[in-house]
């Protein structure tokens, strides 16, 4: 809102300072913008408080439009998403949008529009900042840490039956007789029952239980870190002695093969996506570090020592 209102101001300092009518001055020589009763505005006093007010935030958006522009072109995947999001909004205040929008300080659809796109693209920016500067050894390791061969297993999952209104009491009977029927169906392999059978007959697991309770070639991301761990711990054709449990119950895991791992050169790519998102989602001001920073790289110079010293400020007191 206060972009607009500054952009509206701008405009009627443009329209008294230009053009043919003849502009009054006061005894100083002032440009007159306004006057009351008993008193005249100068122009230039207009400029010297909208510069206090908003001359810092004006001035940066400026310059990270034009660093944006530059780093980022606007195709049809930011115009897609900016779509999309004017199609939710529509969606969301119906017969209302167009006061939503008018409130907001938005002119039109169209200059809604540019705002949206625009802070895709900035976003952007820092998503390309970040993943351009990680580093070699950040790479690394979580190469080593975190990437596996792709693992199969068959698993036979116990859910506790319970409903959303259950009590406490009935919750724990019910987590209570799902571990003892995941007890009793191990000790059933113990005693050579097949796996793949008791998998079609007892698996909660409804989309792989008629497989046998397979899972083909899935990664540490796909699935909850107790099945995965669980799964890593054993060797192949084994399968866990205790039942595993997870949000979703209680696992019996069969492991059957895992993949050799990826070389470096084949993930790279994807384990930058990774860090990136990763560094996006764990720092709220990771956005307004980034971009400090970017400036920084680009040489910004604030010439204005009043817009510099606010920014200067704002800029320190990002954490």
């Amino acid at each position: 809102m206060k972009k607009k209102i500054l952009m509206l101001s701008l405009c009627g300092v443009l329209l008294l300072t230009a053009g043919c009518t003849k502009i009054p001055k006061m005894q100083d020589g002032k440009e007159v913008v306004a006057s009351i009763e008993g008193k005249e505005f100068a122009t230039e006093d207009l400029y010297a408080e909208m510069k206090k007010q908003y001359g810092t935030t004006a001035l940066v958006n400026m310059v990270d439009t034009y660093i944006t522009d530059k780093e980022v072109e606007t195709d049809q995947t930011a115009k897609d998403y900016a779509n999309t999001q004017i199609s939710y909004l529509k969606q969301q205040y119906g017969n209302n949008f167009q006061t939503v929008l008018a409130n907001a300080g938005y002119a039109n659809e169209d200059a809604l529009r540019d705002a949206i796109i625009s802070d895709y693209k900035k976003n952007k920016v820092v998503e390309k900042y970040l993943k351009e500067h990680l580093s070699e050894d950040e790479i690394k390791d979580y190469y080593e840490k975190e990437i596996f061969g792709e693992m199969t297993a068959k698993h036979i999952l116990i859910k506790p039956d319970t409903t959303d209104g259950a009590t406490d009491e009935e919750k724990a009977a019910a987590e209570t007789a799902a571990y003892d029927k995941a007890k009793d169906l191990i000790n059933q392999l113990n005693n050579g029952a097949d796996f793949d059978t008791l998998a079609k007959e007892n698996s909660a697991d409804t989309a792989s239980a008629e497989n046998g309770g397979l899972i083909a070639d899935f990664t540490k991301d796909e699935v909850v870190s107790e099945f995965w761990n669980a799964t890593a711990n054993l060797e192949d054709g084994k399968y866990t002695t205790e039942p595993v449990k997870s949000t979703y119950g209680y696992h019996i895991i069969l492991r059957v093969s895992q993949k050799e791992k990826p070389s470096l050169d084949d993930v790279k790519e994807d384990i930058k996506k990774t860090l990136t998102e990763k560094k996006m989602s764990s720092d709220s001001n990771i956005t307004q570090k980034t971009w400090a920073q970017i400036r920084k790289d680009y040489n910004l110079n604030i010439v204005d020592t009043d817009i510099k010293a606010i920014y200067d400020q704002t800029i320190s007191n990002i954490k």
